[in-house]
């Protein structure tokens, strides 16, 4: 892992807190493979349920199960899901998710308000003893919420260096006429949560353009516009592993990303095939491999064994 720029905003005394907690967020590699277990408010029951949807998605411990054999792997999610499922996961690196809103209603479809201070946060962390490495926020641009929105992640993130934690964010342009897959727009996004002090950004990426190598090349715009913040790509759709692996390998090695969020197009399969997935996505995230190898990595079957505890996931 390249040398560390620890910011300026992370007092003397927490850096060494602040070195531990990124090591462990990006598996010692400076690149970060999230795990979104927060789809579990933003989608409801729609990404968990239902035709071509693994029987296994419909318990929340699910998330956990994929995450904890996913070998470098860190899950981002609401409070209350990690305090019920987070004993018999210690081992896990976590993102605690600081706010969130449904997928139905109109009335503040561009807003997301806080749950959690991050006083709260440092608080849950020292009682629980858990591996809680960063704080996650999501960030609407364009709506009447967004000089609030602005604050409170600003607030939230200067709060989370003071503490030795670091912050990312989900940054989404949303609005009338707002055109949420164009790279220039998304490139704006990345730029804000550079301003912000963010340590990582998820946005956006345009999985349906033809042209993977131009559309890779294109969305250096964005890369460049977040500077020293770091940028992921989210999953997406549902899609072929093959066409996830390709874009993924594009992303890192043309775009420069540093990483993938990914949620459905992980935790809709069954544990076996998720594990192989996550070692796939490892591969590429971690360990510099191209797509074609990381496909033989998910080709490979696995005889997967949980443990009556829930404790422990052993791989045989």
């Amino acid at each position: 892992m390249k040398s560390i720029k620890i910011p300026l905003s992370v007092p003397g005394g927490k850096k060494s807190a602040y070195l531990k907690n990124f090591r462990r967020l990006t598996n010692g590699s400076g690149n970060l493979l999230l795990i979104a277990g927060d789809q579990k408010v933003e989608h409801l029951n729609n990404d968990f349920y239902g035709p071509g949807i693994s029987p296994e998605d419909k318990n929340p411990e699910h998330l956990f199960r994929i995450a904890a054999a996913s070998q470098g792997g860190v899950l981002a999610a609401h409070p209350g899901l990690i305090s019920r499922y987070g004993q018999d996961y210690r081992s896990l690196p976590y993102i605690i998710k600081l706010n969130g809103k449904t997928n139905i209603g109109e009335g503040e479809k561009n807003s997301s308000k806080v749950w959690w201070k991050v006083e709260d946060v440092v608080k849950f962390k020292k009682q629980s003893d858990l591996n809680i490495v960063a704080i996650g926020y999501t960030l609407y641009l364009g709506g009447i919420y967004e000089a609030k929105m602005l604050r409170a992640a600003a607030k939230a993130i200067f709060e989370a260096h003071q503490a030795g934690l670091l912050a990312v964010l989900w940054v989404y342009p949303r609005g009338q006429d707002i055109k949420e897959e164009d790279i220039h727009i998304i490139a704006g996004g990345a730029g804000v949560a550079a301003a912000l002090d963010a340590d990582f950004v998820k946005i956006k990426y345009p999985y349906n353009l033809k042209d993977k190598k131009a559309t890779a090349l294109k969305f250096q715009e964005a890369v460049e516009a977040a500077g020293r913040t770091k940028v992921i790509c989210v999953g997406g759709d549902k899609r072929p592993v093959k066409e996830i692996l390709e874009h993924l390998e594009g992303q890192i090695n043309i775009s420069k990303a540093a990483g993938m969020a990914i949620g459905r197009n992980l935790h809709q399969r069954p544990l076996e095939e998720a594990t192989r997935l996550n070692a796939a996505l490892g591969a590429i995230i971690f360990h510099g491999k191209n797509a074609k190898e990381a496909l033989a990595i998910y080709n490979t079957k696995l005889n997967l064994r949980i443990k009556h505890s829930s404790r422990l996931l052993g791989l045989f």
